[in-house]
């Protein structure tokens, strides 16, 4: 134990001097902490069973918007199902716009959007978490409810309408049309997902703070969007008629997941950078900088009315000067962080 010790702290001690380094560490940490894990795990719960809802939504909207083209309604429900990661076929043949008209269409289809939004309220608390915001600056009752709807309006109408661009740039026999569409759907891809945090985020932390993560969750959504149909078109064309219901389900629920895991990093990603939470330490003691700003979030995030401060006090040694009192000050009136005071060593005391 005493060398595999030794190792660490020599890794440790390495890690902390080269940044390449530090930054995914410091990134994997933060994701480890925050149990975003968990976090993606739910919001795939909640995204597997509110699919099928708002898609039903989506097609009885478009039906009713171009009620007077069926070829146009026809083309654009095809390309957007079609190219659907993993279920795209069986939504396309299965998913049909509720036939109901006048009020009780009305009803019918406020009732679903409104049973759909447990992904939307999930996505929000896992954001918030990541970025640890204080529960007391966090949107309560109605608005984190009409950001809810809102988020669903955004994301589930721009993941439609870029998956659909992407299907008409994949029909054509134009390569200079495919790589247009595709850039186009990136670009929106980029859009919808900085719009889509900016409605889950509480408002204390910039939209500046995670542009980086709506590039990174907009690319890795193109690449998994193109791997699920590959992996549908390719290694599950000739499954049996049972083991390919399973597998279809289980490849959703696969993708989904991934999805979300990603997207959470690619917050973490945003969040070490905004937060200057790089290095953090693998062996303890001594603590870095970066581990002392993550405990003040950490700590901060449980803070549940505006008008209280929190404290932590640190018994253990930090390796460089934390930052200066001026700053603390004006963190601790800003609400973002909690005031955090280091103890002095036993040793240095005594």
């Amino acid at each position: 134990m005493g060398r595999l010790r030794a190792l660490l702290r020599k890794l440790d001690e390495y890690q902390r001097a080269h940044r390449w380094l530090a930054w995914p560490l410091a990134v994997n940490k933060k994701y480890g902490d925050d149990q975003a894990g968990n976090q993606a795990a739910l919001i795939t719960y909640y995204a597997f069973f509110s699919l099928f809802p708002l898609l039903l939504v989506a097609v009885t909207v478009l039906g009713l918007l171009l009620a007077h083209n069926p070829s146009l309604q026809h083309r654009v429900l095809s390309s957007a199902l079609k190219d659907f990661p993993v279920l795209g076929t069986q939504l396309r043949e299965n998913i049909h716009s509720l036939n109901r008209t006048g009020v009780g269409l009305g009803l019918g289809l406020v009732g679903t959007f409104y049973g759909a939004r447990g992904v939307a309220s999930a996505a929000q608390n896992a954001f918030n978490h990541v970025w640890n915001v204080p529960k007391a600056e966090r949107p309560g009752f109605p608005q984190n409810t009409l950001r809810s709807f809102g988020l669903i309006i955004v994301g589930g109408g721009g993941i439609i309408l870029t998956t659909a661009l992407s299907g008409f740039g994949s029909g054509s026999a134009t390569p200079g049309i495919r790589i247009v569409a595709f850039v186009v759907a990136l670009a929106l891809n980029v859009l919808v997902f900085w719009a889509c945090f900016r409605l889950a985020i509480a408002k204390t932390v910039s939209g500046r703070d995670f542009r980086l993560a709506a590039v990174i969750a907009a690319v890795v959504w193109q690449v998994l969007q193109g791997f699920g149909t590959f992996l549908v078109s390719h290694e599950l064309k000739n499954a049996s008629e049972v083991y390919g219901t399973f597998a279809f389900i289980i490849g959703l629920l696969w993708w989904i997941y991934f999805q979300t895991q990603f997207t959470l990093y690619a917050l973490e990603v945003d969040v070490v950078r905004a937060r200057r939470l790089v290095p953090r330490s693998l062996v303890q003691p001594p603590l870095t900088t970066g581990d002392e700003r993550a405990f003040r979030l950490y700590v901060g995030e449980e803070r549940r009315r505006r008008a209280t401060e929190v404290e932590v006090r640190l018994n253990e040694p930090v390796d460089t000067p934390p930052s200066s009192d001026g700053d603390r000050t004006r963190t601790r009136q800003a609400g973002q962080m909690p005031h955090l005071e280091r103890l002095p060593d036993e040793g240095a005391a005594s």
